[in-house]
């Protein structure tokens, strides 16, 4: 089928029309990449819709828009299609989104947690292909999962399966979804900042320089991306941020892996990028908590999409729930 994906994140928001298939998905055209702070939740959906109804014009009347699968942080209502205030979304309190773009457009629209769009790109296309049971982590702005039990999507009682962000691993630590010490709060991009800042701002009290930040006035802008940059470089003091934050992850898996039994796990974004800086910290862990069994039944691997992972997932949500309404 022919459909838009629309990827909606706490950093960035992005349409792209696809072709979808049982076997894959090609992304044919991509509109302008939308940073998200840019706009108001009002601002930023009437821009989609533009760029949704430019990539019908794209198709020059050849062939017809099938679908719309949207992807986004939760949590949301996937059944009614409204947004339910995203902690990484600051506004989008209540917003009737897929009644939104079916007016706006013309053409039916679903929602899927943005973990969980994912978890189906994984599992179709992905690292996860061909298992029956597997997880996808996001770790990117924050961190969500995604799961496949028994090939079918799992969402739950109320379509809140799988937000693991918001489970304490830790009594103090960096705050994410609201909770000190929480898995998104070691595990994200905002809590590895927060991570930074705390330990930096340590250094530089007791008199040591770091090559992360030269002086107090620039702590507040230090972000993850520089962390792991700095970390591959060799800075000492990244690649201890990074070994705590694999210590944590190592920690959250081993919970995971316990409880579900996957196949795999597939962590995607910050994973990706830093995998040798944070993975042997979390293997450590593994090794000492999880059952031997369930450790040697389970892969855990970087995503195969990598950073394409949520262009892809809009289309691929487009096509799971309209084989499923066919």
């Amino acid at each position: 089928m022919l459909a838009v994906g629309i990827d909606i994140g706490g950093t960035k928001c992005a349409v792209s029309l696809g072709e979808v298939t049982q076997d894959s998905a090609t992304v044919l055209h991509k509109c302008k990449i939308r940073e998200t702070r840019a706009y108001s939740p009002a601002q930023m959906l009437e821009v989609l819709a533009e760029d949704v109804l430019s990539c019908e014009k794209t198709l020059r009347g050849s062939r017809k828009i099938e679908g719309i699968g949207i992807s986004c942080g939760g949590p949301l209502n996937s059944k009614t299609g409204t947004i339910l205030s995203p902690p990484n979304l600051p506004g989008w309190d209540r917003i009737p989104i897929t009644a939104y773009f079916r007016q706006k457009t013309g053409y039916p629209a679903w929602l899927c947690n943005d973990a969980n769009a994912c978890a189906l790109a994984e599992w179709k296309l992905g690292a996860g292909k061909g298992t029956s049971n597997m997880i996808f982590i996001t770790f990117g702005t924050g961190l969500g999962a995604g799961i496949i039990l028994d090939n079918r999507l799992y969402t739950g009682a109320c379509d809140m399966a799988g937000e693991i962000g918001h489970v304490r691993l830790s009594d103090y630590g960096p705050a994410g979804y609201g909770k000190m010490g929480s898995f998104e709060g070691f595990c994200s991009g905002g809590g590895i900042a927060q991570l930074a800042k705390t330990m930096i701002r340590e250094e530089l009290q007791l008199g040591r320089t770091t090559g992360l930040c030269g002086n107090p006035g620039e702590l507040e802008q230090i972000t993850a991306a520089q962390v792991g940059m700095a970390a591959k470089n060799g800075d000492p003091l990244a690649q201890e941020i990074l070994k705590q934050v694999g210590l944590q992850l190592g920690k959250g898996l081993s919970v995971l892996m316990d409880i579900f039994n996957p196949e795999c796990i597939v962590i995607g974004s910050i994973f990706v990028r830093n995998y040798d800086e944070i993975w042997p910290y979390a293997e450590q862990v593994i090794e000492r908590e999880t059952l031997p069994v369930i450790r040697k039944a389970c892969r855990i691997l970087p995503s195969l999409l990598s950073e394409s992972v949520g262009d892809i997932a809009g289309l691929i949500v487009a096509g799971y729930h309209s084989g499923m309404e066919n």
